[in-house]
């Protein structure tokens, strides 16, 4: 009888307290987010300027 009761409470606490890994798995999520996101950032930019600068290039190469 003791046993069945030591072992409902540890499988309670288990599910309530730990065991579980959805927290670890949403900031595993986050930072994969927030890296693709700092990488689209900088390479968006670094694609703006120097497209900016050929487009102005062809620009003024056809007004000629």
């Amino acid at each position: 009888m003791l046993s069945t009761q030591w072992d409902f409470v540890t499988s309670y606490v288990r599910a309530r307290f730990g065991d579980t890994e959805r927290g670890a798995s949403l900031v595993e999520y986050a930072l994969l987010v927030a890296l693709i996101a700092v990488v689209c950032i900088v390479a968006v930019t670094f694609i703006g300027t120097s497209g900016s600068d050929k487009l102005n290039k062809v620009g003024s190469s056809i007004n000629k």
